[in-house]
């Protein structure tokens, strides 16, 4: 894709196409403050440098019928969405509609050099099966801090080995295309508001719960990343003073006392002092515990595991509970792996939040789990390169 939106009408034009697929001439005219002939003649510019294409007649509204105008079909988006211990890689058209979709296991400790050969060949793969000759650009979220400008990861807890790692810059380079980097929460965010839970909703909190913990914050539609990109680390918002030691650093985080990793440690501390008969034989079966065997035996009515996921859900809770007294959001969204935990974890997270939060920001405040799952991160991801591709050069 070397061709970019000459202006700001022709970018919004773009956007438009990608978030509401294919509209006549008039449909876009509804959407977008330019006279009829200005429309027509950029309308036109995009079509000449092949971002848009005419796709059929338009149904009549009186007259005579235009066609329609959508997205250059043979435009595709990689999303890559790295965790800590997977990773998921993407093919989608331009309309963000996801065309193929790969997941591994993934260590994001063996450092950027290991993973980021994984994702080539990721893409490589997805490539060699016909849908894509290229890529117009890519996407990529990684779990911890980001200077967005640059595209560089900045001392993420998680991830040693990774600080300052120049990313956008040297996967640029690999997969000969534009790149943009971000948190992994951000890209989570923005996937359920292009296509999942939040559709509908331009002031939202979107809570990835799963080897640490982050928050997605989305203000007037567009996500709030802060002066340096930081902002949304919940998971080293103090919890419980004097707690567990964090991997920041610092003492009684809320993701030292519950995520994936600080559930798994105390399912297996519970499992090893004998208080749970349930994880103990998961623990013999299976060598190690995950929060996979803590939802399996809290579904089989572990007392001990529906403590611990009751307990996590609290801590949580307390924290977003915050969050809203401070953020007012019309939305909170929780995902992330350990959102297998399921209601139990929901019911505990709302309790706490309806019972702290003042009643005018919880009156009308849905608390739910996201719809899309491992597609919401690359489908961010797709969002954060087209937003970037479908602004004015």
């Amino acid at each position: 894709m070397t061709a970019r939106p000459a202006n700001a009408h022709q970018a919004r034009l773009l956007r438009l196409l990608r978030d509401g697929g294919p509209n006549s001439r008039a449909q876009l005219g509804d959407q977008i403050d330019l006279s009829r002939s200005k429309l027509a003649v950029e309308v036109d510019r995009l079509l000449e440098t092949g971002l848009a294409v005419a796709d059929g007649l338009a149904a009549s509204r009186g007259g005579r019928r235009s066609h329609n105008i959508r997205l250059a079909p043979n435009l595709r988006f990689l999303g890559v969405d790295i965790g800590a211990t997977s990773v998921d890689v993407a093919v989608t058209n331009a309309e963000l509609e996801v065309l193929g979709h790969l997941n591994q296991p993934m260590d994001v400790r063996e450092g950027p050099v290991v993973v980021f050969e994984q994702v080539l060949a990721m893409a490589a793969k997805l490539r060699a099966s016909g849908l894509a000759e290229g890529f117009d650009g890519a996407g990529i979220g990684v779990p911890g801090p980001v200077r967005f400008p640059e595209g560089v990861p900045v001392a993420p807890p998680i991830m040693p080995g990774w600080d300052g790692f120049p990313v956008r810059e040297a996967l640029s380079q690999e997969l000969g295309c534009p790149v943009m980097v971000d948190n992994d929460v951000n890209l989570m965010a923005m996937g359920e508001r292009h296509a999942g839970v939040a559709r509908s909703v331009g002031d939202f909190l979107c809570v990835k719960i799963g080897t640490g913990i982050g928050c997605g914050i989305v203000a007037g539609g567009e996500v709030h990343r802060g002066v340096t990109g930081s902002a949304g680390d919940i998971g080293h918002i103090q919890a419980v003073p004097d707690g567990r030691p964090c991997a920041c650093g610092n003492r009684g985080c809320l993701e030292a006392h519950f995520s994936g990793a600080a559930l798994a440690r105390d399912a297996l501390e519970a499992a090893q002092q004998g208080l749970s008969a349930e994880l103990a034989a998961r623990l013999t079966a299976n060598g190690t515990l995950t929060g996979v065997d803590v939802a399996a035996a809290a579904a089989a009515g572990d007392a001990i595991a529906l403590g611990l996921i009751r307990e996590g859900g609290n801590h949580v809770g307390q924290v977003i509970a915050g969050l809203v007294s401070f953020f007012n959001p019309g939305l909170v969204v929780i995902g992330g792996g350990v959102t297998g935990l399921g209601h139990t974890l929901l019911a505990a997270i709302r309790t706490q939040v309806y019972r702290q939060s003042l009643p005018l920001a919880t009156g009308n405040l849905p608390i739910v789990l996201g719809e899309l799952g491992q597609n919401a991160g690359v489908i961010g991801a797709a969002r954060l390169i087209s937003d970037h591709l479908f602004s004015p050069a």
